[in-house]
């Protein structure tokens, strides 16, 4: 019985601890002060103990025999006195042997005490240089904001992050100074990591310890919030960095490393990918919030089933090397020259979009899921004419816009007294909806053919849009 109240509770103990992953992740502080990263040259005082003390050397005292007096002289005489003195001289000096050779063995291994503690003194100091001067040379790198050291600083802050045992740590990173942004792919453990075993029963007729399922559903569930935390523990590091002008966005590709069932062939499915801005990010009360949701509210790309290890598209390519040596990399990169939109998930298809406006002149861009599979977006034209508040809509549709989203994209315009409206679909518009677009006045309607051709001429990226008037548009 004991032992299975023993099981019970580590299993609990596990399960609670995947539970507070975020919450423990945000009460420390994930910058490091270089100073914490260097190595105390100095190595403790040679201690020899024992060995350092010399070996008392024999006293001919204690060998020497008494002088005969009284009776003993008289029945002995001098002569077996003499003989007596001469075999505890012989006794003696062989003492004096043994203490000469145990001493000299003492000597010896004091020598080779000393030697080997000098030994490990100089390899710790050694050490420590090596170690101090790599220190140093990310420090100053560090601080002159050289892209390799900032990666490898960054590498380092999150793999230190405390994460339960069975955790992985492992991620790879890449910076690019001129957008202040960080790309980081993070390892994700498999969904065994959590204890298909709820508790631990000890059956005294039959004196066997039963074993009660975790529901597997609860598995998943649990699974699935440990992912979300660990995705955003990573990004709250990054942003817990000084100084803070260092990194203004931040990119997360969270993978798992598992063999595809069908094949058994090795693979590493994305199962998040998310960016996020500073200003977004610290409106959050992490230690408050529910993971999962945060994700969603993030308009993060989630597996909708990470059980089963189902993949997303990656925000950004997973070889960042390529981010290393150019700018501005993005969704738009990574899509195939063919590549036909309808088939991007609604998120997929609102980082485009967003990139796409970015590239037009659209700033301070804020979005928010709409409730017919689209987005809906607040930015700032800066142009001096047309320029002012602007509401941007996008339907990744397959057949007509209804003219009610035209409506509702008016309705929303007046709710945010915005100046200007914009209603991008990947399908086309009908003659109610271009005349309602026309008598507003401020409102512009772009139709699959213009939305491709934007594409072309703002990101140099050739699509296949997915449809046609009436029909699927053939590749």
């Amino acid at each position: 019985m004991a032992e299975a109240a023993k099981l019970t509770a580590s299993v609990q103990e596990r399960v609670k601890a995947f539970e507070s992953v975020l919450a423990n992740g945000v009460r420390r502080r994930a910058h490091i002060g270089f100073d914490a990263l260097r190595i105390d040259p100095s190595f403790p005082p040679f201690q020899p103990g024992q060995i350092a003390v010399a070996i008392r050397p024999p006293d001919w005292a204690y060998f020497a025999p008494p002088e005969p007096t009284g009776l003993m002289a008289k029945m002995f005489g001098g002569a077996k006195h003499q003989q007596l003195v001469q075999q505890r001289q012989a006794d003696y000096h062989q003492a004096c042997a043994d203490h000469a050779a145990r001493e000299q063995a003492r000597q010896a291994a004091l020598a080779q005490a000393e030697h080997r503690y000098h030994q490990r003194a100089q390899a710790h100091q050694a050490k420590a240089a090596q170690a101090n001067a790599e220190v140093d040379r990310l420090e100053q790198g560090f601080t002159a904001r050289l892209p390799e050291a900032i990666e490898d600083y960054f590498e380092l802050v999150i793999e230190s992050s405390p994460v339960p045992d069975d955790v992985p740590v492992d991620v790879e990173v890449a910076y690019q100074a001129d957008a202040r942004r960080l790309y980081v792919i993070r390892e994700l453990p498999t969904v065994d990591i959590v204890p298909e075993a709820q508790e631990y029963k000890y059956i005294r007729t039959r004196d066997e310890t039963d074993v009660k399922a975790r529901p597997v559903k609860e598995i998943r569930q649990r699974y699935a919030d440990l992912v979300a935390q660990l995705v955003l523990l990573t990004i709250r590091d990054v942003f817990d960095v000084h100084p803070r002008d260092l990194v203004n966005e931040v990119a997360v590709n969270a993978h798992v490393s598992t063999r595809n069932k069908a094949t058994g062939q090795p693979e590493r499915p994305c199962l998040v990918s998310v960016t996020a801005t500073r200003e977004n990010f610290e409106q959050l009360v992490l230690t408050e919030l529910d993971a999962s949701a945060c994700l969603r509210h993030l308009n993060a790309l989630v597996s909708p089933h990470p059980h089963d290890m189902e993949a997303v598209r990656p925000i950004f390519d997973p070889d960042l090397s390529k981010y290393r040596f150019i700018d501005e990399v993005d969704i738009a990169s990574d899509l195939d020259g063919r590549q036909v939109l309808v088939d991007l998930t609604p998120t997929e298809f609102e980082h485009l979009v967003r990139q796409l406006f970015e590239a037009m002149g659209m700033k301070s861009w804020v979005t928010q899921a709409s409730r017919d599979d689209g987005l809906d977006a607040i930015a700032v034209n800066e142009d001096p004419i047309m320029g002012g508040l602007c509401v941007v809509q996008a339907k990744r549709y397959r057949k007509l816009v209804p003219v009610e989203s035209v409506r509702a994209l008016a309705g929303t315009m007046d709710d945010k007294r915005a100046s200007r409206g914009i209603l991008v679909t990947t399908s086309w518009f009908g003659k109610s909806s271009h005349d309602f677009a026309k008598r507003n006045g401020r409102i512009q309607l772009i139709e699959g053919p213009e939305l491709k051709h934007l594409l072309a001429e703002h990101l140099e990226l050739d699509t296949v849009i997915g449809v046609q008037k009436g029909k699927v548009q053939p590749s």
